[in-house]
């Protein structure tokens, strides 16, 4: 796969540097020491930087937008201001300590005697900060403002932690006072503490006094002569030993030389998941995410007596216990640090890397263990309070390149914060933390309301009480209830597992047990709760029950509680506990055995003297044996089924009763296990049972999902762009699919349209287009709730809205993200660029995004992921086409010989290594669901944005034509078209992305321009060899093509019709769609626009009109809605004429498919109109028009260019023009009136006249292809055979090129028809398997269809039906998998004939075809086709004659009635006015039986008026003539008779109807006809007929 333009990317920082920019220089330049904590001293000067305001524009970010665009924009906030700060401190020669949520704090380290100076230095350092950045102005209305405090003397440093992991704090008065001077000042203030106060020189600085002996207010520094502060500032450098020494980087530490001991000292300080990521390599902005992220934050107080060693000492000892805790549950101690004469311990459960399922829970019992033991282990507490939060917040790197730090940004932290605060010597947590923890309620207690300082709505706050055993037994219960109006879903393999298994426990009074085994949300509960209902209607009794992870922990938890629910004593009120059981027990146990259950159940029967004897281990074997006992009594009256969902949480002692239990008692078990688990011993020896069977739980089909997707949605059909978005979102898991509906039902991103039963009516506006394409798609879903209302709906997507950029819910982006978590670093980071390309990538591509990997590194890392199924390879293009269903007799297929097979038997082992060590393609697509979405998600904004701008600089040169179609833009010579807007302009369409100094790979730094003339179009100037020979101007013939496509087909097993496979599909699918989505991303839409046409041309190009309708539609919501009024039509994104008028073009051309007649003809006229080729709207109009067209346009043609440079762009419009011009001749040839046959006849000749400016080429030849067709439509012979004649002569150059193969597959077609139309059947048939067989290698649907539909017709007349059937078949595998309403229209109108006419052949039944027409007739895309219908109806109407339904007879022929007035002479309205003949005159014959209620009667003279309007209409169709007129001369003969009497009638079975109707025999072979059928001659005959016709009609009126 080619690539853009490649820049180098920066070298890479070595890992010390990578260490040292996460850490400040006291840790960098620290000498080593010991393990344990040791304090030391310094003199130095602390400034502290408040940043207030942010905690108040998170809470207004909270409480206006979503919760990921909130922290994107906070976390992009904050780093942008703090990282000038940071970087003006470094310039002062300041060393970064740390930045805690929004404070910074840095320090200066110096002798005594420096203090004074240095303290001048950090004043001027302060004031600048505060004159440069004081004031931050936002967006969003809260100004960002800055309090500045200084302390200066002595500063206390030590080092807790142990050998694995090591925390800096800075501790001591001085800290203290530089916390005290913060909370002091205002904002816009500078604060300096007492002592600093005295320690500097005070007469150069303005003052005002606060507090006595506590602070001084800053106001500004004096200006004092001879003071220099350059002189002064370099002065103070010297006192700086580890200032910056050159230009290039702001700290010296960033340029130290490799040193092992420094790299190993310094990794302690840093938490295990970044050091890895770190290891990796991965750049800084690759680490940033934003996701759900439980917070714990303890705060420890010290009673003020504590000695500062001692103090040191306690924090040592908490730490390390906090770190052990939180690293045991899953977490990670983020940092320490100290606050109000306490110390902070900020902790974080699921950041990356660490995302854990039930983290919340994980997080309290952690949070109440640290709470017990700071209490009761450490002395000197004054108090303890731990606050836990759960929410969304960014994970990464804030601060500047030379000095940053991982932290976590987001309401939750403040709010945690505040919590401390709020409810002192407290576990509280939110209520988020409450609800996901799923612990039991009372192990909380709601705390009171309090109101917390810029947090508006904290929501309720409980209390975490520990975890405490309620006395009580489980309930029962099943996860999921049964829903009557939403069928089981591909689960009959398993329901039969669960009825031989029923079967076998009743008949052979055995033990049964069904496990089955699937992953979370594949409907095993739903399975359950349907089984529980197919037992209880059998009579069945049941005990369900489902457990939690925390139930394996409690021994014969589960027993306890199936035995409880088996004695009912779960539902009776605990005082009558013991008195039910008592009466439960009667008979079956022995009443001085009561007492055993007393622990058990929680009642108190009196001990009896036989259990005081026994010891535990005796007591447990008597419950068991009373337990199998009362079960077995049980079982003889009623079956009994255990229903346990989630066994997987079964503790040892249940697996062991239960293992028992299947062996002793005729028990049915059904279980239900989610992987992964393990399970204990006695789990393993219960699965190895014989009596217990495992059955796996597949995902659902496509078809399947889908059918779901619309119950949840309660409509009867869903947009394509819904269907793909719950298809890789769900991968065919129910759950996800549920929650995913849901979802969008709740965001209101839906539309809902009723669908109307009676005939649909046409659209007049695009933009309301969408609900009528949905109703013109096949469905087979009812749902119940339309049922009861008696309507259906159909479902829209709201006009701009993009279903890739609706984020996920919640509970499934956890779950998504967890399972990315389980991922090593490595392939983490390539997921999360996987997931910027789109669902399916490329393997190049990636390794673009990717930095600093290798080839070698990338398919170890893919291969690591392909074998855990995470990836696949996604299927590889059809390179070798299955063979073909279809292969005539006359078309030889190349064997392989004996020697070949040896030979591939051979390699066999050789290729087999091969594919083990290369991918059989390069594409991959994600196989877990939610996985790439997730992913996504978890980027910030900025680098999604930057990564997106890469995969579009490197998509843009692969956005064309692939290289077997010899390139080139699918809206033809696109780039050429617009060339001159993009150079007008000088500037290019997509933004570039700015560096802001990150260590993020730049490969793109000057703007990405649109595709240019030159840019990879492949246009081929200069004609090879062998295409020479065949340049000449002589006439070719007919024999000449066909002569010349018996040679190419003859070398199909040797080179493939001389042609590559296409693979336009592939890039539409892996460039163009994603290369649309990028650009919208990075918001460049004029881009998308450009190459949203590109994906709606490809889309029509591969016969997709779904697809193209989706693309088009996105590109509508590009240019916004459309003015009232034309004249104040503005768009959105500024684009080119041409492009306007290609748009209009591909609308008219998706309107046209959809029966949008109307709408369709107005945009054709719309786009001729903006490509200057205007089309008249009056018959007046028409007929200059035409005048023109036929004397003028010679003149104009033979004019020279003035621009030879302008031949291209000239190309793209005159191929849009003829695009235009051919819609509207097929538009207006569907109407039968005088005007439209005016404007259509027009049309064409503009055509016509526009393909005679194209050379010899595919072009040339596929418009004279689609003229023939029209004029053989409209039963002008002469232009027919001439359009054809022309076709042929221009074909020349069509084997050279896959448009070329492409235009000779549609001329091979257009001679197979009119073979047809003229009765040479045979001839029709040999050139239909031809041109068949080019269409395939081709996989061009659409133009296949059309070949089989001939094809079919020509074997129907010559009554192979075998051949039909192997016809229908093809036909069915081409259009079953789309919704082509017009094909299933064609192929069941086929059906029908061969159900009528085929002798006992079958490919559709009669129920199934009458379904789909009853259905789909009122549909705006068959209404417009009379010609198809005709024949439907009158089929119809045949068969129910045979029936004797004169009334659906009467109901069918009278809409053939009313359509044959709209037909025309194409084959199918040919054959659709036989059919309707066929149906008048048994109308005619039984009229006088007065089985007809509803149609008026018709005289015979009516009757041939129809024959005769059938011999003018359709004259170019002559292989229905012979046929017509056998049934005309039945009609004369009856018409005779009725003239002498009308009663005098004979029995239709006596006339040629009986031979026609039921025997068949208009099929007759007549082989001399075919052979010696002649134009000219079936003319002299048709007229010689038509002259008897004329004197027989007078006749039978006289």
């Amino acid at each position: 796969m080619a690539t853009g333009r490649q820049v180098a990317p920066p070298l890479p920082w070595p890992v010390e540097a990578r260490l040292a920019a996460l850490l400040p220089d006291l840790l960098v330049f620290r000498e080593p020491r010991g393990a344990e904590p040791e304090l030391a001293t310094a003199q130095g000067v602390l400034l502290g930087v408040h940043v207030t305001g942010f905690t108040a524009l998170m809470d207004r970010f909270s409480l206006t937008r979503t919760a990921e665009h909130d922290m994107d924009r906070l976390a992009h906030i904050f780093s942008c201001y703090i990282s000038d700060i940071v970087e003006h401190v470094l310039c002062f020669g300041g060393d970064i300590l740390n930045i805690t949520g929004n404070v910074l704090l840095a320090l200066w380290t110096v002798e005594q005697n420096q203090l004074s100076d240095i303290i001048t230095l950090v004043v001027k350092c302060s004031l600048e900060i505060q004159e440069k950045f004081g004031i931050y102005h936002t967006r969003e209305g809260q100004d960002l403002q800055l309090k500045i405090g200084l302390s200066a003397g002595q500063i206390s440093q030590v080092v807790v932690g142990d050998d694995q992991r090591q925390h800096l704090l800075v501790i001591g008065q001085d800290v203290d006072d530089v916390q005290l001077a913060q909370r002091l000042a205002q904002a816009n203030e500078i604060v300096l503490s007492w002592n600093c106060w005295k320690l500097c020189e005070q007469y150069m600085f303005e003052v005002e006094i606060m507090r006595e002996n506590e602070a001084v207010k800053l106001r500004d520094m004096r200006t004092i002569d001879p003071f220099d502060f350059d002189e002064h500032f370099d002065k103070c450098l010297d006192y700086l030993p580890h200032y910056r020494t050159s230009a290039d980087t702001l700290r010296t530490a960033l340029e130290l030389d490799p040193d092992s001991a420094l790299e190993k000292t310094l990794r302690k300080h840093i938490m295990k998941n970044l050091l890895k990521k770190i290891d990796e390599g991965q750049p800084m902005e690759y680490i940033s995410e934003l996701r759900t992220v439980t917070v714990v934050l303890v705060h420890l107080e010290f009673h003020e007596t504590a000695w500062m060693l001692h103090f040191c000492h306690l924090i040592q000892e908490a730490a390390l216990y906090i770190s052990t805790v939180i690293e045991t549950e899953g977490g990670q101690l983020i940092r320490l640090f100290m606050f109000e004469k306490g110390c902070m311990f900020f902790c974080g459960f699921g950041l990356p890397g660490d995302k854990k399922p039930d983290e919340s829970a994980h997080a309290l019992e952690s949070s109440f263990s640290i709470f017990r033991f700071c209490w009761e282990s450490l002395a000197e507490i004054k108090l303890v309070s731990v606050g836990i939060t759960n929410g969304p917040v960014f994970c990464g790197m804030v601060g500047a390149v030379a000095r940053h730090e991982y932290t976590v940004i987001g309401p939750k932290v403040s709010l945690v914060a505040r919590m401390i605060t709020a409810y002192p010597g407290l576990v509280s947590c939110d209520e988020v933390t409450y609800q996901r923890s799923m612990l039991p309620a009372y192990n909380f207690k709601k705390l009171p309301e309090k109101t917390m300082k810029n947090i508006s709505n904290p929501g309720k706050i409980y209390e975490y009480l520990g975890h405490r055993r309620c006395v009580m037994f489980g309930k029962r219960d099943l996860a999921r209830e049964r829903n009557k109006n939403q069928p089981l879903l591909d689960r009959e393999k398993e329901l039969e597992d669960f009825r031989m298994a029923q079967q076998g426990c009743l008949h052979q009074m055995k033990g049964q047990a069904v496990l089955y085994e699937g992953g979370k949300g594949y409907g095993k509960s739903q399975l359950l709760a349907e089984i529980n209902f197919l037992a209880q209607k059998d009579g069945h009794r049941v005990l369900p029950l489902k457990l939690k992870e925390a139930d394996s922990t409690q021994c014969f938890y589960a027993i306890q509680t199936l035995m409880a629910i088996f004695f009912e004593l779960d539902i009776c009120p605990a005082y009558d506990r013991q008195e039910c059981l008592q009466k439960q027990l009667h008979g079956m146990v022995e009443e001085q055995l009561h007492c055993l259950f007393n622990d058990l159940f929680f009642v108190k029967f009196p001990l009896s003297l036989k259990v005081s004897h026994m010891d535990d281990l005796a007591r447990q074997r008597k419950i068991k044996e009373c337990f199998f006992q009362v079960l077995q009594e049980a079982v003889r009256e009623t079956p009994l089924i255990f229903l346990l969902d989630e066994a997987q949480h079964l503790d040892a002692a249940s697996w062991e009763f239960l293992g028992a239990l299947l062996s002793r008692v005729p028990i049915l078990m059904v279980m239900t296990l989610t992987p992964p688990f393990t399970l204990c011993g006695w789990a393993q020896h219960f699965l190895r049972s014989p009596q217990a069977l495992l059955v796996p739980i597949a995902k659902l089909a496509v078809n399947s999902l889908l059918r779901m997707a619309c119950w949840e949605l309660r409509v009867v059909s869903i947009p394509r762009e819904l269907q793909i978005y719950l298809l890789h979102r769900c991968l065919g898991n129910p759950l996800y699919c549920e929650v995913l509906c849901q979802d969008l039902l709740s965001k209101d991103i839906l539309l809902f349209h009723a669908v109307q039963k009676e005939e649909e009516e046409e659209n007049s506006k695009w933009e309301t287009l969408s609900a009528s394409a949905m109703k013109s798609t096949v469905y087979g879903v009812s749902p119940a709730g339309s049922e009861e209302d008696g309507e259906l709906y159909v479902c829209t997507v709201k006009d701009g809205v993009s279903l890739d950029a609706v984020p996920l819910p919640p509970s499934l982006k956890e779950i998504a993200v967890n399972q990315l978590d389980q991922l090593s670093p490595e392939e983490q980071l390539l997921m999360k660029c996987a997931a910027v390309i789109g669902h399916s990538f490329h393997i190049d591509l990636l390794q673009h995004l990717l930095p600093g990997w290798d080839k070698h590194k990338l398919l170890r890392v893919l291969r690591a992921l392909v074998d855990v199924h995470v990836l696949c390879w996604c299927n590889q293009g059809q390179e070798h086409l299955a063979e073909p269903i279809l292969v005539p007799s006359s078309i030889k297929m190349i064997e392989q010989t004996k020697e070949e097979k040896k030979k591939s038997n051979a390699g066999y082992l050789l290729r087999l290594q091969e594919e083990l060590s290369i991918p059989q393609t390069e594409m991959l697509e994600f196989g877990v669901p939610l996985l790439r979405e997730a992913a996504w998600e978890l980027w910030p904004k900025a680098q999604q944005v930057a990564l997106h701008l890469e995969c579009a600089c490197f998509l843009q040169n692969l956005a064309c034509r692939c290289g077997s179609c010899h390139g080139g833009d699918f809206v033809p010579f696109h780039r050429f078209a617009i060339s001159s807007t993009k150079s007008s302009r000088g500037t290019s369409r997509f933004c570039s992305y700015k560096s802001t100094g990150s260590v993020l790979t730049q490969v793109i730094t000057d703007k990405l321009q649109l595709p240019s003339p030159q840019d990879h179009f492949q246009l081929q100037t200069e004609p090879s060899r062998s295409q020479e020979v065949f340049t000449s101007e002589h006439r070719r013939t007919e024999e000449e093509f066909l002569d010349q496509v018996n040679r190419r087909l003859a070398q199909t097993g040797k080179d493939r019709l001389a042609t590559k496979s296409c693979h336009c599909e592939e890039i539409l699918q892996s460039v163009l769609a994603p290369l649309t989505q990028h650009c919208l991303v990075i918001g460049e839409n004029t881009c998308a626009f450009y190459y949203l046409l590109e994906a709606a041309a490809a889309s029509l190009d591969l016969s997709d009109n779904d697809m193209a309708f989706f693309y088009l539609r996105k590109a509508s919501s590009l240019l916004g809605q459309p003015s009232a009024f034309s004249f104040l039509k503005r768009h959105k994104v500024k684009i080119s004429q041409f492009e306007e008028a290609t748009f209009c073009r591909l609308r008219s051309e998706v309107c046209f498919n959809m029966g949008q007649i109307t709408l369709a003809k107005k945009l054709a006229r719309q786009a001729l109109r903006l490509l200057k080729r205007n089309f008249p709207w009056t018959w007046f109009g028409a007929l200059f028009q035409t005048f023109l067209e036929k004397y003028w346009h010679s003149y104009f043609l033979n004019q020279p260019l003035n621009n030879p440079s302008e031949n291209e762009k000239n190309l793209a419009v005159l191929q849009q023009q003829v695009h235009c011009l051919s819609l509207l001749w097929r538009l207006y040839n569907l109407e039968a009136t005088a005007s439209s046959r005016r404007f259509a006849c027009l049309a064409a000749l503009m055509q016509q006249n526009s393909a005679e400016e194209f050379a010899h080429g595919a072009q040339a030849v596929s418009t004279y292809v689609a003229l023939s067709q029209f004029f053989q439509n409209v039963g002008d012979r002469e232009k027919w055979l001439h359009c054809q004649q022309m076709a042929i002569e221009k074909s020349s150059l069509c084997w050279f090129s896959r448009e070329g193969l492409l235009a000779a597959a549609q001329l091979m077609q257009a001679l197979a028809y009119t073979r047809l139309c003229l009765g040479h059947l045979e001839s029709s048939i040999q050139l239909g398997f031809q041109a068949h067989e080019i269409c395939r290698h081709l996989r061009k649907p659409a133009l296949e269809n059309l070949v089989l539909s001939v094809l079919f017709r020509s074997a129907f007349l010559k009554k192979k039906f075998d051949l039909c059937v192997h016809v229908l078949e093809s036909q069915w595998a081409l259009i079953s998998q789309g919704q082509d309403v017009l094909g299933l229209a064609c192929f069941y109108s086929a059906c029908l004939d061969l159900l009528l006419y085929g002798k006992g052949s079958l490919c559709r039944p009669f129920g199934e075809c009458l379904h789909f027409i009853q259905h789909w007739e009122h549909s705006c895309v068959l209404t417009a086709q009379s010609n198809v219908m005709l024949g439907v109806h009158s089929s119809l109407a045949m068969w129910f004659a045979q029936d004797s339904q004169w009334d659906l007879f009467e109901h069918h022929f009278s809409k053939a009635r009313q359509l044959v007035k709209r037909t025309n002479a194409s084959l199918f309205g040919s054959h659709g006015f036989v059919r309707f003949l066929e149906c008048h005159m048994l109308m005619l014959q039984k009229m006088p039986e007065g089985v007809f209620t509803h149609i008026p009667p018709e005289t015979h003279s009516q009757t041939l008026m129809y024959f005769k309007e059938f011999f003018s209409r359709c004259a170019t169709c002559p292989v229905y003539h012979p046929w017509v007129s056998e049934l005309k001369a039945s009609a004369m003969r009856c018409g005779k008779r009725e003239s002498v009497s009308l009663t005098d009638i004979t029995s239709p079975f006596d006339t040629c109807m009986t031979r026609i109707w039921v025997e068949g025999e208009f099929l007759k072979e007549n082989d001399s006809f075919e052979e010696n059928l002649e134009i000219q001659r079936l003319d002299r005959v048709a007229e010689a007929k038509e002259n008897r016709d004329e004197e027989e009609i007078q006749e039978c009126l006289c």
